[in-house]
């Protein structure tokens, strides 16, 4: 999230010329939005630091759960 926030105000002084990063290359300012990409797409997958697998386990546990208090009601009829 650092990355995004910083490239975002370094995008902003380099739009309006503000300071040195005016006069910087454009490959510098958008250099924190790479590693922002980076980061979401292949650091946090690779480490499990991505919600998406928490959410999906949870999501697994609530199917088994569905599935077990199923699976007793229908012996009981």
């Amino acid at each position: 999230m650092w990355f995004l926030a910083i490239g975002v105000l370094m995008l902003l002084m380099k739009w309006f010329e503000f300071g040195p990063v005016g006069h910087w290359s454009w490959w510098i300012v958008l250099l924190p939005f790479g590693l922002a990409l980076l980061w979401f797409e292949v650091v946090e997958p690779y480490f499990g630091l991505d919600r998406k697998k928490a959410h999906d386990d949870i999501e697994k546990v609530k199917e088994d759960r569905i599935k077990k208090t199923l699976g007793r009601g229908v012996g009981k009829r």
